[in-house]
């Protein structure tokens, strides 16, 4: 055996990151790759920004949610949240894993359609549904969840002129424990507008009571809520058969499920409740609320956030940096509020995306709109990035491709990194023919 070559010993320093006030570790360790893919090579193919998402961790995500909750609830089923991103190739990945889809507009309805869901798979929730798309819905057997009495007696008209009913259920908000308590759609519980709203569908001949809904907030850290909301949800059910000799075949416990991004305005880090401690919570609460065995009704879950905020990413390029009146340092990103909607709600993990020095500075991080309320990070602790040096902002997959504006900037390319490792844009990058497609001048303009 040949004698190794001596090396000299060295020593090297470990930086974890110095601690804010609250103890909690800044963050600059490089972020390089996603899905094997490196950050800069996707930044130099697909431009900057650009929305990355993981096809690996959407479908992870989604097996573990159907696996925390069908190991402790014999019959569950996912529609997948169309409102959360309703790209085309995210939806089919979630259907291709089994899911339905939950829809809130016509033109997520027709989307879901186009993408292959089967109508009796598509939830059509929300208060504004156009007659001519309640007649689509009921024509496609989908499960119409009604939201006030106005839309209960449109669906009655629309009915009575057709030669099928319409498979329907209510949304009902109720008081869980969470305050302010979502009042804003569906019928009241506590103060009987719910169960009159159920009396008056057992009344029609037009119409099936199929089943029952909440949706009771969004980011919700508590799981006795949902218990709660499935208590009443239950006990609503039992009414419903001893009363209205009905029995109701599903209750959908909606979403709201929290992601684990840091809201803002927490102090610390928040201990979010796990998918299975929720699991527990609800099909406990149904299990135990006395329902006959082949009477269990089938439990339905509308998450959207939970499933895809942490597989996507926005990747972005440094502009400039500048000194504020006040002695901050700024730094300015080609990415800011217009597509990075949730910056408003969360304060989201930013990672450079190369070798950086160990200094730090508390740093204000900047959009390129010329308003000032497009603030990515108030405050954040980020080594020193310089011009087109590069950057990563982690789960940004919910809402911000659905809630994005075309405002100073094009909005950029949505970019999957499937199984394999293989990059497809899923949205193309706009550009000044797509802004002005619609645009139409008048003849004394021209």
């Amino acid at each position: 055996m040949s004698k190794l070559k001596y090396e000299r010993p060295f020593i090297k320093k470990m930086m974890v990151g110095m601690l804010d006030k609250t103890g909690v570790q800044s963050e600059y360790t490089p972020f390089t790759h996603i899905d094997g893919n490196a950050v800069k090579e996707l930044i130099r193919k697909y431009g900057s920004p650009v929305f990355i998402m993981s096809e690996t961790q959407i479908r992870s995500n989604y097996q573990t949610a159907v696996r925390a909750f069908s190991t402790r609830y014999p019959k569950v089923q996912f529609a997948w949240s169309y409102k959360t991103h309703y790209n085309n190739a995210i939806c089919r990945i979630f259907h291709q894993e089994g899911s339905w889809a939950e829809v809130v507009s016509g033109f997520e309805y027709q989307k879901a359609l186009n993408n292959g869901v089967p109508g009796n798979q598509i939830i059509f929730n929300g208060p504004d549904k156009k007659e001519e798309e309640l007649r689509q819905a009921v024509a496609n057997d989908s499960l119409i969840h009604i939201d006030h009495f106005e839309e209960l007696y449109l669906l009655i008209s629309v009915c009575s002129t057709l030669e099928k009913k319409a498979q329907v259920s209510i949304r009902v908000n109720m008081d869980t424990g969470i305050y302010p308590i979502w009042d804003r759609f569906g019928f009241n519980y506590e103060n009987g507008q719910a169960w009159t709203a159920l009396q008056k569908i057992a009344a029609s001949n037009v119409l099936s009571l199929a089943g029952l809904h909440t949706h009771i907030g969004t980011f919700m850290l508590s799981t006795n809520a949902y218990a709660v909301a499935a208590k009443k949800l239950s006990s609503l059910a039992h009414h419903c058969k001893t009363d209205l000799n009905i029995i109701v075949k599903y209750i959908d416990l909606g979403g709201g499920f929290p992601g684990n991004n840091t809201l803002k305005g927490a102090i610390g880090t928040l201990q979010l409740p796990t998918v299975d401690e929720f699991a527990e919570a609800i099909s406990s609460a149904i299990l135990n609320a006395g329902f006959q065995s082949s009477e269990l009704p089938m439990l339905i879950l509308e998450s959207g956030r939970l499933l895809v905020d942490d597989t996507g990413y926005l990747l972005g390029t440094v502009l400039a940096n500048k000194k504020l009146s006040d002695g901050r340092k700024a730094t300015i990103m080609d990415f800011g509020v217009n597509i990075l909607f949730t910056s408003f709600w969360y304060d989201h993990k930013i990672s450079p995306a190369q070798e950086v020095t160990p200094y730090q500075e508390d740093t204000v991080l900047y959009g390129p709109l010329c308003m000032n309320i497009d603030i990515v990070r108030e405050h954040v602790s980020l080594p020193l990035l310089n011009r087109g040096d590069h950057v990563v902002v982690h789960k940004v997959g919910a809402y911000n491709m659905t809630q994005w504006m075309q405002f100073i900037s094009m909005r950029p390319a949505i970019v999957l990194i499937d199984p394999q490792g293989t990059s497809h844009v899923i949205r193309k990058r706009e550009d000044l023919t797509y802004l002005e497609q619609l645009e139409q001048i008048p003849a004394h303009l021209k």
